[in-house]
């Protein structure tokens, strides 16, 4: 009986391609062992190329794993009836363009046998859900790049699926496309969808994900709770702002800091330790300057991020004994 708890998992699931006319394998996903909650918002993070898109391919049966299983819903990747709960935006998805978005999501909604008043009730919700009732009858060429992810996120969502898997969605976006992105994934999560997405853009999902899955080269390298892997309410380090403050009161601070930089008639300091923010704080208070901001930095998932990074580029370098 499928588990209701996961709706994705896998285990050891690998993916070796033949390259080149001597047939050169390349292992473009290594071991992947993890699993999805339902409910939750799971980011799946690494560098380009890192095998993201060739993990959610497997996943959604367009290509086969080399080795290793996979499951959605309990069922094996491919089987119908994990697919009928299933919406999919890859990260370069084919759009006619010649549609306008209302034909567009018809077109799709046929696919999963909607007619009639109810497929029209669908699209008018999926318009009005991303966003984009305004240009229902506006032809897809004419779209913007964030137009068309919203767009292309309604038509994942076409057959009113229980997970949604997104491969980077925020490619290419400015800012503001970015945030309407953001809302919308954060809106899934409340009607009560599992989303998957895909991302090199650490700051988003440090903002969105419940969890998130680190992969680098292929090979898993940190998975579990964002909070737990920033180690949420330790501080990183500490930035200092300070106003009107007299150069022998300076070098008294240089040494308890790991970077001063001059601002003008302001200093901004960077201190490493709690120690070293209550002596500065003495020394400012004693010179009678000005603080002007005191601003804490904690550990993120970018830190993280380069921290493996480092690990894995040491790993390759180190000599074979």
């Amino acid at each position: 009986m499928p588990n209701s708890d996961f709706v994705i998992k896998t285990e050891q699931l690998s993916k070796i391609f033949k390259v080149g006319f001597w047939g050169r394998r390349v292992t473009a996903v290594d071991g992947l062992s993890l699993d999805v909650h339902r409910g939750e918002v799971f980011g799946f993070l690494g560098p380009n190329g890192a095998g993201k898109t060739t993990t959610i391919k497997m996943l959604m049966g367009l290509i086969y794993p080399t080795s290793g299983t996979a499951s959605i819903f309990g069922h094996p990747i491919g089987d119908p009836q994990a697919k009928a709960k299933l919406g999919f935006l890859p990260e370069s998805p084919y759009f006619y363009d010649y549609l306008t978005g209302s034909e567009f999501l018809r077109f799709y909604g046929h696919l999963f046998g909607l007619w009639g008043s109810t497929l029209e009730k669908r699209v008018d919700e999926l318009l009005d859900t991303v966003g984009m009732s305004h240009a229902r009858d506006l032809q897809l060429r004419k779209f913007s790049k964030g137009m068309l992810q919203r767009v292309g996120i309604a038509q994942a969502l076409i057959n009113d699926p229980e997970l949604v898997v997104l491969d980077e969605p925020m490619s290419g976006l400015d800012p503001i496309g970015r945030k309407e992105v953001r809302d919308l994934i954060l809106r899934l999560k409340e009607s009560g969808k599992t989303v998957m997405f895909s991302s090199h853009i650490l700051h988003d999902a440090e903002m969105l994900c419940d969890r998130v899955a680190m992969i680098m080269k292929g090979k898993l390298v940190a998975c579990g709770p964002v909070s737990e892997l920033i180690a949420q309410g330790t501080t990183h380090e500490v930035e200092m702002v300070i106003d009107r403050l007299l150069p022998e009161a300076l070098e008294r601070i240089r040494p308890l800091a790991g970077k001063v930089v001059l601002q003008g008639e302001r200093v901004m300091v960077v201190l490493t330790s709690q120690q070293a923010v209550d002596q500065a704080l003495c020394v400012i208070h004693a010179a009678k300057a000005k603080l002007v901001a005191l601003t804490p930095h904690k550990a993120s998932l970018e830190d993280l991020f380069i921290r493996e990074a480092n690990v894995i580029q040491s790993t390759k370098e180190a000599p074979v004994s």
